[in-house]
């Protein structure tokens, strides 16, 4: 089954119903990842959380790539993909500041942002909607965040990789944290607008 899903303008574009997909198997494997990542940060498995995080990169791209050029988009693909992104930045940040590599003032900041989405997401929900189309700057903000947080974490193998990840990993960190916050201000403009959208429409259909 396909369903017609109603995007940032308006426009209509195709979306499967479809669970089992390739782009889907490459998220649910993402998501298994992700203890087996928390309990390497966590035990300063340093080079294994690496590894976990690099094949977790790749999937996410592989996934994307698929979907888009073999038409295998999916609501299921669509709903794990940025939980999936969510998760890896959550327990990269968590893993980090236990292990007192960043602060927890930072970790607040970006957890007061995922509270903030989840609240736009209900509302989004409540109007009959199961997600806003991703757009390139949220796209800019996870790529930095999933960039940042593992070379500061390539900073801790050794003092020669020291020099150049740390501050290499810190500039990811305040890119990724400012975008992260624009890209949720972005998600709110296209909310209203789906509100005017959906209030139009309503109106529309009792003119008729």
């Amino acid at each position: 089954m396909v369903a017609r899903e109603t995007g940032e303008h308006g426009a209509a574009g195709l979306v499967s119903d479809r669970v089992l997909t390739v782009p889907n198997v490459l998220s649910v494997v993402r998501l298994i990842g992700v203890p087996v990542f928390l309990w390497a940060i966590l035990s300063e498995r340093d080079v294994l959380a690496l590894v976990v995080l690099a094949l977790s990169g790749a999937t996410d791209y592989l996934d994307g790539k698929i979907a888009r050029s073999m038409g295998l988009e999916s609501r299921l693909g669509q709903l794990l993909d940025p939980i999936a992104d969510r998760l890896y930045i959550l327990t990269t940040i968590l893993g980090l500041a236990w292990r007192d590599i960043i602060p927890w003032w930072l970790v607040a900041i970006l957890v007061a942002r995922e509270v903030f989405m989840a609240v736009v997401v209900l509302r989004v929900r409540s109007l009959g909607q199961i997600g806003l189309p991703v757009h390139f700057v949220g796209k800019a903000a996870t790529f930095n965040l999933l960039y940042a947080f593992p070379v500061l974490l390539l900073a801790q193998v050794s003092e020669p990789l020291q020099a150049w990840a740390e501050p290499l990993g810190w500039a990811f960190v305040w890119w990724g944290t400012a975008l992260y916050w624009l890209a949720a201000y972005i998600y709110v403009l296209q909310l209203r607008d789906l509100r005017e959208y959906r209030a139009r429409a309503a109106a529309a259909g009792h003119a008729a």
